[in-house]
């Protein structure tokens, strides 16, 4: 096997290739063609290489600072998000105690209309049964007395003859004198 220097030596140690002959070791070519493109590489890509690097890390720094002032920009707003979530809650507790509030007091009203709308329907029952009462035993008195009129007319007709009649005549027209005659 042939080193390292062999293989790169100069030209012109090398004598014509049909002299040299053909190396068929695949594996120690590859080596030394990869050395020397690695070589080759580094000493021409080292200035791509690093540019391609610096601009990376700069890309990567600009996403960080970016990154971070979203952060900052996020957190600002998340803490405007709790205030006004904690503004909301406290207004949605009064909107609540409002609302339960008024709900009380309409229930109240509503009792208190039934109530009174009660008391009105009693007092206009009360009334009904009255004035129902007082028909009732003014029809009861009406009656009673046509019956005691009716009763006190069959009675007089039974007793009352002729002779009764002219006496009964005789009486009142001698009230009817006495009272004439008295003076005043």
């Amino acid at each position: 096997m042939r080193s390292v220097s062999e293989v790169a030596a100069p030209s012109s140690d090398w004598t014509l290739a049909a002299s040299i002959g053909l190396n068929t070791n695949i594996l120690e070519i590859n080596l030394v063609n990869l050395i020397l493109v690695l070589g080759i590489l580094f000493y021409y890509g080292k200035g791509v290489l690093i540019n391609f690097l610096e601009n990376r890390e700069g890309t990567i720094l600009n996403t960080i600072r970016d990154a971070e002032g979203r952060h900052k920009e996020a957190t600002k707003k998340l803490q405007k998000a709790r205030i006004r979530l904690q503004q909301a809650k406290v207004k949605a507790d009064e909107i609540r105690i409002n609302g339960l509030a008024q709900m009380d007091r309409e229930q109240r009203d509503l009792v208190d209309a039934a109530d009174k709308d009660l008391g009105g329907l009693e007092d206009s029952k009360n009334y009904a049964i009255r004035f129902e009462k007082q028909r009732a035993i003014e029809q009861v008195r009406q009656q009673v007395s046509r019956l005691a009129s009716e009763r006190a007319l069959e009675s007089l007709k039974s007793r009352l003859d002729n002779q009764l009649h002219l006496r009964m005549i005789d009486y009142h027209i001698g009230l009817f004198r006495s009272m004439r005659n008295k003076p005043n």
